[in-house]
């Protein structure tokens, strides 16, 4: 298969209602879609990343960029015939968590067109020890109003689904608020993780602690910013407790992961397809925690498409061992998006495999027209 030409849309996903959480505010995301086209146009594949520069630094402006930097080392595969290729090409990237978004969204379109190309689903190209046909997703809860989130939990509720995130900020009186509506709701049969993104200092975080053992929380997700000294003596506080302290923002790269692994200030990893490069090395990752006995969760960036929700179903189904699974909101979050249909779970959050080759999903090239905001910039052999 001749490749012959990469297109990277910047593209701005308008949500049905404000999502927000300490870092971002929830109104839209600004994603890139990376299109590769190949034999003369007649195919085409896709994949999605969520630049966030709180997490690796990267912007929707810095992801063409970086694409280009990965096409000038000579590595990129022009003729694409095997996935070993793929792989090749990704262990020659650079390691850099500065572009692990961008190489996830090249990553995913290369497993796209070669899937379609072959007809195979993309999670044929991996190992199957652990693969499932059917995960079950949790409900993410926005950093809101009491009123919001009340009306929410019904709604979570009223679809089986028990597993639960809270977005929490600074204020300890508004997360109280809104934890104790989750409760009125579910009484204590929540399994609930809080997600801090960062925002405590030392301070606020003990402040929170007689919260979280009052209301039984089984996580607390990154509390402090990465590389706070204080993590230290608040995860001993929170693990004597028998509350796991979960790593994001701290755990990009495998470097990264075996770092805090080694300090043991964390005793579980998120791991999220555009924070963490793309398939090949989030997977390196879950096989290291795997290896290490530390549990993880696949999870997903706040405002993806169908694209990369149709991936993080993929990697999902890889892992029937993860303890939690997030992600297939676009229903819930997404005024518009760039595939024809959306990416969705049943009640309980069951969700199986999507239909087709590739990620298997189709994007609507009107859709994706629509919601591109800045020129395409488009690279050739």
């Amino acid at each position: 298969m001749k490749i012959e030409r990469i297109h990277i849309h910047q593209i701005l996903l308008p949500f049905l209602n404000d999502f927000s959480h300490s870092l971002k505010k929830g109104a839209f995301a600004r994603n890139v879609v990376v299109e590769i086209v190949a034999e003369k146009g007649s195919l085409k594949g896709y994949g999605e990343c969520a630049p966030r520069p709180y997490v690796t630094g990267e912007s929707h402006e810095t992801v063409p960029q970086s694409v280009g930097l990965f096409l000038e080392g000579g590595a990129f595969p022009w003729r694409l015939d095997d996935v070993s290729q793929v792989w090749d090409f990704v262990d020659r990237a650079p390691r850099s968590k500065g572009h692990n978004a961008a190489l996830c969204g090249l990553e995913m379109a290369m497993l796209d067109i070669l899937g379609r190309e072959e007809g195979r689903p993309i999670v044929e190209y991996f190992p199957t020890a652990f693969r499932t046909d059917l995960v079950h997703y949790g409900a993410a809860f926005p950093l809101d109003s009491r009123k919001r989130i009340t009306e929410m939990a019904h709604m979570v509720k009223n679809m089986g689904i028990y597993r639960l995130k809270l977005k929490m900020g600074r204020d300890l009186g508004e997360n109280k608020d809104n934890v104790e509506g989750i409760q009125a709701v579910f009484g204590h049969d929540a399994d609930l993780k809080i997600d801090v993104n960062g925002a405590w200092n030392r301070d606020v975080a003990f402040d929170h602690l007689p919260l979280i053992q009052e209301f039984r929380v089984k996580v607390v997700e990154q509390p402090m910013m990465p590389g706070d000294p204080e993590i230290d003596s608040f995860a001993k506080a929170l693990t004597s407790h028998h509350v796991k302290v979960m790593a994001d923002e701290s755990a990009c790269t495998e470097a990264e992961v075996r770092e805090i692994i080694r300090d043991a200030h964390y005793d579980m990893i998120n791991v999220r397809l555009s924070k963490c490069g793309g398939f090949r090395r989030s997977l390196r990752i879950i096989a290291y925690a795997r290896e290490k006995k530390i549990p993880f969760q696949i999870a997903c960036q706040l405002g993806e498409s169908g694209l990369l929700s149709a991936a993080g179903r993929a990697l999902s189904l890889l892992c029937r061992d993860a303890r939690y699974h997030d992600g297939s909101y676009d229903d819930f979050l997404l005024k518009e998006n760039t595939t024809e249909k959306n990416v969705g779970f049943g009640p309980g959050g069951a969700a199986g495999p999507l239909e087709g080759p590739g990620l298997g999903v189709r994007v609507s090239r009107e859709k994706l027209a629509r919601l591109t905001e800045a020129p395409i910039t488009t690279y050739g052999p």
